[in-house]
């Protein structure tokens, strides 16, 4: 299972809406097959297991017939992009399956496993569970809160200071902790500022520094006041710009405006990235931005860096409480990583 979890990682950025999958063959105590759900649409982690199983053995039928296959998320059980894992399985006669969570979709949900035990497999589930379900916490976020996973991130002053009082743009944190920030962006669906973020910084939003494809782009503008020129409104990439004046389309711009601006601001924003297939949004600014998500509890994690600089005054950074996950060294900054208190 811990190889299951190894590959399924690699989908990382990939197949969102999609959960990401590994799913490992074993013969007799050696892993024969191997494989993970690689892109949105494209075949799950057991057709690429089985396939791999296939393709290097010529009794490839006899050996799927006397092996287990573990996979760290129960088997789909129903028609969509690609057909039920749960029938494959079943057709080439694993007689086990070992499965390291259930998965909470509706068409889905246990369907899988009562497939599977209805055809005499033996299914057994809850190997390193909680592994298994924080791989897919974005996925699971999505589906059961009907939001995408939100992750706040933000660098501040060692004497707590988010920004100069003037706005100004100011770098806090060293190249190491830029790139790892592209490398992140890479990883999610989309990336939220908030105007005068947008304004004054004037931020591509985009993968530089790092791997995989850039995310698509969030920003909230009341009034529709930001300039044209910015590099928000260049349509390389999908962007979505929430605002109280109009809803349409601009090429890669989309213009979506709210019920009311006056309450529910972050609610409203996140139900319609959710109704997008947005899974996943980093949200990088600015300060009363992120305050906003903090204070009606949107969050899921929050990722601070903490630079070598001070500046005595200026915009307070966000106040977050919290379980501190992590804390490390990046470069000569400090990363530290909260989640909710668990209630």
């Amino acid at each position: 299972m811990l190889r299951c979890l190894e590959l399924a990682k690699l989908g990382l950025g990939s197949v969102s809406p999609n959960p990401m999958v590994g799913a490992v063959i074993v013969h007799q105590g050696r892993i024969i097959g191997e494989g993970y759900h690689q892109r949105y649409g494209e075949a799950h982690a057991e057709v690429n297991a089985v396939n791999n199983v296939i393709n290097r053995f010529d009794d490839a039928a006899q050996l799927l017939s006397e092996s287990v296959i573990y996979v760290s998320l129960e088997p789909c059980a129903h028609y969509g992009k690609t057909p039920p894992c749960a029938d494959l399985i079943i057709k080439h006669q694993i007689p086990e399956v070992v499965v390291g969570c259930r998965d909470p979709f509706d068409q889905v949900n246990g369907k899988g496993i009562e497939k599977l035990q209805a055809a005499g497999v033996k299914v057994t589930v809850g190997v390193l569970e909680k592994e298994c379900l924080d791989l897919n916490k974005r996925f699971f976020t999505r589906i059961l809160k009907h939001r995408p996973y939100i992750i706040l991130k933000w660098a501040q002053t060692e004497d707590c200071f988010f920004a100069p009082a003037d706005q100004s743009q100011l770098w806090i944190t060293g190249e190491e902790s830029r790139k790892l920030v592209h490398q992140w962006r890479g990883e999610e669906d989309a990336i939220l500022v908030g105007k005068n973020t947008a304004a004054i910084d004037n931020p591509q939003l985009n993968v530089r520094y790092g791997p995989g494809k850039s995310p698509k782009r969030i920003v909230i503008d009341r009034r529709l006041e930001l300039s044209k020129e910015l590099y928000l409104f260049d349509q390389t990439v999908e962007t979505f710009v929430f605002n109280e004046v109009k809803t349409e389309f601009d090429g890669k711009v989309k213009y979506i405006s709210l019920e009311d601006f006056n309450y529910y601001v972050p609610q409203y924003i996140l139900y319609q990235l959710y109704l997008q297939d947005i899974q996943s949004v980093i949200i990088e600014g600015g300060a009363t931005t992120l305050a906003h998500f903090i204070k009606d509890g949107l969050w899921d994690e929050a990722r601070i860096f903490t630079g070598a600089i001070t500046l005595k005054k200026g915009i307070q950074a966000p106040q977050i409480k919290g379980d501190v996950v992590s804390e490390d060294r990046v470069g000569n900054d400090v990363l530290k990583i909260i989640r909710p208190y668990v209630v």
